[in-house]
């Protein structure tokens, strides 16, 4: 069984960007789901015996916070037995277990993994089968549509085995494994998806905007909305689109607003091992739109440590005004 969602908008996993300090922002903005970065199969296995051999769980390596639940692990890879050993790792301490078929990155497909998948309807079926059979918790998928345009009605079939296997819910992006994040989501496969399906549908790709999310809700009947690089740097717009669903308005929020966002964010980010890398990532998107922060993106790039970074994000407060 689904745990029950607080809300009808869930926030993507995404490599790099989804880590568990932006996780609580948005799960606090009213996010009902949140997922995890996609995570092998193989480094589960891996990290598993290391952690074991110091007394410490998996908790270690996929770092998450209680207050994010209910929170989804999502794995990806197609080795059956170590599908099979890895979902059991992470069943305890998961609500949902999500399965990737549909990052389009090339080092991904080429091991047989994400997107590529579309193609295999026996190995798909058997992936399927592997994980509910596994495991107690829900098993949910995410999937694109097809790999390339001549293949896009791929999602019906895949959508279909995936119910017959007992996949408790489906999440489609509806672009290509080839198209990668260029060019529109072509929501109608979406309403397409949800007519034929007897399990919850949620809606992926383009919602930028309250106003989009309810577009696709309108368009497609789906009966929830992933936001992904609509919520890079702005944890509000969970907010906004369930009063925006709610009450046709929502509240506006400043470059100030963000900028607090932000610190919020790094200060979360203590109590995690996050790559300064990745944070210096954050920092980039949390300045967006934001006046003079053309220049202010080239600094935060060559910022070398978090006291750096903290000095120039502080200095951004007086062109927010």
């Amino acid at each position: 069984m689904l745990p029950k969602f607080s809300s009808r908008v869930f926030l993507a996993p995404m490599a790099g960007v989804s880590d568990p300090a932006l996780r609580l922002q948005c799960k606090k903005m009213g996010a009902g789901l949140v997922v995890t970065e996609f995570t092998s199969i193989h480094s589960i296995i891996a990290k598993e015996q290391q952690l074991k051999e110091n007394k410490k769980t998996i908790q270690e390596f996929i770092k998450y916070s209680e207050k994010e639940r209910p929170l989804s692990v999502q794995l990806f890879g197609s080795d059956l037995v170590a599908l099979e050993k890895a979902a059991k790792i992470v069943e305890p301490f998961f609500d949902i277990i999500d399965y990737n078929m549909g990052c389009p990155a090339p080092h991904i497909t080429q091991q047989m993994a994400g997107g590529a998948l579309l193609q295999e309807v026996n190995l798909t079926r058997q992936i399927f089968s592997t994980l509910v059979s596994a495991v107690k918790k829900p098993v949910t998928l995410k999937i694109r549509s097809g790999v390339t345009d001549a293949s896009r009605y791929l999602f019906k079939e895949i959508a279909q085995i995936a119910e017959d296997e007992g996949i408790q819910m489906i999440t489609l992006h509806p672009r290509t494994v080839s198209q990668g994040y260029s060019g529109n989501a072509d929501w109608k496969l979406i309403k397409e998806l949800k007519e034929i399906s007897d399990i919850p549908i949620v809606g992926n790709g383009d919602i930028k905007s309250p106003e989009d999310a309810k577009a696709m809700i309108d368009e497609t009947g789906c009966d929830y909305v992933m936001v992904g690089r609509g919520a890079m740097g702005n944890p509000f717009l969970f907010e906004q689109i369930i009063d925006y669903l709610k009450t046709g308005t929502y509240k506006h929020y400043s470059l100030k607003d963000k900028l607090d966002s932000f610190f919020e964010y790094l200060h979360l980010t203590t109590e995690y091992d996050i790559k300064f890398s990745n944070i210096k990532s954050q920092a980039m998107r949390f300045t967006k739109g934001m006046i003079g922060g053309t220049k202010l993106r080239p600094k935060i790039s060559s910022s070398k440590h978090i006291t750096e970074l903290e000095k120039i994000m502080n200095n951004a407060y007086t062109l927010s005004y």
